[in-house]
């Protein structure tokens, strides 16, 4: 399991004017195999779906990047949001008004498969605000553009004992993250939920030499980066243009321009805050256990069987018929 995480903030969907909480525990467990080559990548197909909003309210959201400068991104349901495996990985979304390409950037808990909730610059870009909900189209992007090339960031607590960064901007979704430093052989890094790669026996003091592998088989390696907790350090790689292995130093580190707050310990994540979108007369009750329906079924165990990262798995009938091509991979690389 990943580290322990903060209680998730609560969101609030208006329906028929009851408030309605959903939430999935499925874990998917696909992009955290090892990185092989040989495993098949997740589907680029479109599927069908619903799409709200929510505002931040001036904090982070649970993948730990700094909000995107455009202002477009997206929180997935927990059997998407695949513990923080889909951080960082680009969508595109098409309703009523048109099409948004947004970044995964948070958790939404309460939120099914299929279910997106977007920022509110991201809705208004493809529906009508005072709708609140809205259906979708939308798809994973393979081998996106991205507005700047790889960046390192030490999370606060870290040593030469305990070893924690979070890599951004790095296009596909990734599938592992090594790290070597002082003439020490690359040593495989663990995703946490929070998005943050650990190595619990630490990997020295630095510099480091870090490889990182997407789930199409292309890996990037960045080295010169510092042990140097709460600064992003950039580099020179662009993801999206790498191939299949290069290494280029850091550049100079800048503070992160939304630095967060040092945890209370090395593994435990701070909570994210945010509002919903619903309809103006439906107000959030005080509690969940105040307000969820009395016959709402039971939430899947977390054992259930895993799911490909960003398949959506119906959970009704009716979701079921609207469904495009919700289970279908990507054919596995020849060179398996």
């Amino acid at each position: 399991m990943s580290a322990h995480r903060s209680p998730f903030p609560v969101r609030w969907l208006a329906a028929g004017g009851a408030a309605v909480v959903a939430g999935i525990i499925g874990v998917a467990l696909l992009l955290q195999t090892g990185g092989s080559a040989c495993a098949a990548p997740p589907s680029t197909t479109t599927k069908t779906g619903k799409a709200t909003f929510y505002d931040l309210a001036g904090t982070s959201g649970n993948c730990s990047l700094e909000p995107p400068a455009d202002d477009l991104y997206v929180a997935l349901g927990p059997s998407q949001y695949s513990e923080g495996a889909a951080c960082g990985a680009y969508l595109d979304v098409t309703g009523p008004k048109g099409k948004v390409r947004v970044k995964v950037f948070d958790s939404c808990p309460e939120c099914a498969a299929g279910h997106l909730d977007l920022s509110r610059t991201a809705f208004k870009k493809i529906g009508a605000e005072i709708d609140g909900i809205i259906p979708i189209k939308y798809k994973l992007v393979k081998n996106p553009p991205v507005p700047a090339p790889i960046s390192v960031r030490v999370k606060e607590g870290a040593s030469q004992y305990w070893f924690a960064a979070r890599i951004d901007h790095h296009a596909n979704l990734l599938s592992s993250v090594q790290v070597a430093s002082s003439g020490r052989g690359f040593t495989k890094a663990q995703r946490t939920d929070f998005n943050y790669w650990i190595i619990d026996s630490g990997a020295g003091p630095g510099p480091f030499k870090i490889k990182i592998t997407d789930v199409y088989g292309k890996t990037s390696t960045v080295s010169g980066i510092k042990m140097n907790p709460g600064t992003v350090q950039k580099t020179a790689v662009r993801a999206s243009s790498a191939s299949s292995s290069s290494s280029l130093s850091a550049s100079s580190p800048e503070p992160a321009t939304s630095p967060k707050k040092p945890a209370a310990s090395p593994s435990k994540q701070p909570a994210t805050k945010a509002s919903r979108s619903a309809p103006a007369s439906a107000a959030p009750p005080s509690s969940p256990a105040a307000s969820a329906p009395a016959a709402l079924p039971a939430t899947a165990s977390a054992s259930a069987a895993a799911a490909p990262l960003l398949e959506s798995t119906p959970t009704d009938p009716a979701a079921e018929a609207a469904a495009l091509d919700l289970t279908a991979a990507e054919p596995a690389p020849n060179r398996c």
